[in-house]
């Protein structure tokens, strides 16, 4: 069968990946001149199941209250005249409860578990290398009340088996050396030694790489202006060079991807939440970090990337600007200097800012649509580089037809209509 990708990004390669493994002929159609050039690029480089949560929780209304009103907080919103903004706005609301909280993580984990048991065996089979490492996520809590709410995420990782370990300020100088320097300035954390982390541009165009070896065909270059439906399935897609047909299509545009399907009569609830990064050139070994730490008060992931630090953070809720803008940088600068001061050279870092796909809910979108011959494969927010593998492999079993691995009703467009 002939399958069509929109999107090259993570998740359109590996969607394109998986489908080329299981016999199908495959070719993705991108806007960029080659692959992970947008979302995908600088993102903050932590493969963490044990980490997948929703954004909407008990307590946020109230947290986002004084994030709005810290100096370096993580949250921003840029009111625009978009009901698509104020209405993902209050479905996000209306999932800050704990049941829907509970609910809504337990449909997480196993989609990103599942992601990094694929992106295990990818690595044995093919030997991809992204400047990988397998050394665990570190949760930093700055104040008792962080620790003691970390509860919250702990039941649903015993609850689905994941490993993890509550920490004093002493075991995170032990896991993470460097903080042994600012052990005054942490009261404990969370670690979740099953974690990843890797450069997630690395990745993409290395498998991109080997999926044209399989036989994958890319278009670079190539802008999408509509998809074609007659009689209840998808006969074509008009682009810059024309029109491209298949039969079957895939939506991986990321936040592009509502505005694709919406004149197919689809409603799909995602939302640009714009994050920022830095990358870092590593200054001094004894001072930088050896995998992922996540500060928990200003929501900011410093990933070590080989010879770099990835720092990672901000939610802006600003529609699709894509401005650099310099107090988030100094938030980023700002949390890793605070905890590694002297581990990057700060002078020489690179400031960069991209669209997550956010669900108001917190899981992706992967599978069916009303169109028979129409998948999804969107909305995974900040877990992208997470979950990719894992939703790439279950998009290729739905199109073929094949009973995925795990239960695809807790990602599928479906859940909304139940809601």
């Amino acid at each position: 069968m002939k399958v069509l990708v929109l999107g090259g990004g993570v998740i359109g390669v590996t969607s394109a990946w998986y489908l080329a493994q299981a016999g199908h002929e495959v070719e993705v159609i991108e806007r960029q001149p080659g692959p992970a050039l947008e979302t995908s690029f600088a993102n903050a480089g932590e493969i963490s199941p044990g980490y997948a949560s929703p954004w909407a929780g008990p307590g946020v209304p109230r947290k986002a209250i004084k994030w709005l009103l810290m100096r370096h907080g993580p949250l921003v919103v840029r009111p625009r005249f978009d009901p698509h903004q104020w209405v993902w706005m209050l479905q996000m609301l209306r999932n800050c409860t704990s049941a829907r909280y509970a609910r809504n993580k337990a449909r997480m984990v196993p989609i990103a578990e599942y992601s990094r048991d694929c992106l295990k065996d990818l690595r044995a089979t093919t030997g991809i290398a992204y400047d990988d490492r397998a050394m665990g996520t570190l949760q930093v809590f700055r104040t008792q009340k962080q620790l003691d709410d970390a509860h919250k995420d702990t039941e649903v990782l015993a609850q689905f088996g994941v490993p993890y370990e509550t920490l004093d300020a002493a075991g995170c100088a032990g896991a993470e050396p460097a903080l042994g320097a600012v052990r005054e300035k942490i009261v404990g954390g969370l670690r979740l030694p099953g974690d990843e982390t890797g450069d997630c541009q690395m990745f993409t165009e290395r498998l991109a790489e080997m999926a044209r070896a399989k036989g994958v065909v890319f278009h670079f270059g190539e802008t999408i202006s509509a998809i074609r439906a007659e009689g209840g399935r998808i006969v074509g897609v008009t682009t810059s060079a024309g029109e491209r047909r298949a039969d079957a299509y895939v939506v991986a545009l990321g936040s592009y991807s509502p505005q694709a399907v919406r004149p197919l009569g689809i409603s799909l609830p995602v939302y640009p939440v714009k994050g920022y990064s830095i990358t870092v050139p590593i200054a001094e070994e004894a001072r930088a970090p050896v995998s992922t730490v996540m500060d928990e008060s200003y929501k900011i992931a410093i990933t070590r990337l080989g010879s770099r630090i990835r720092v990672g953070g901000t939610a802006e809720v600003a529609g699709f600007d894509l401005k650099l803008r310099q107090p988030r940088k100094d938030a980023l600068v700002h949390s890793v200097t605070d905890l590694f001061p002297g581990g990057g050279d700060i002078e020489k870092a690179t400031f960069w800012c991209g669209l997550r796909p956010m669900t108001p809910d917190g899981p992706p979108v992967v599978g069916a649509t009303p169109y028979a011959n129409l998948f999804l494969n969107t909305g995974h927010g900040t877990l992208g580089w997470t979950m990719s593998c894992g939703s790439g492999r279950v998009l290729a079993d739905l199109v073929s037809g094949a009973k995925p691995d795990i239960d695809p009703a807790d990602v599928s467009l479906a859940r909304y209509r139940a809601a």
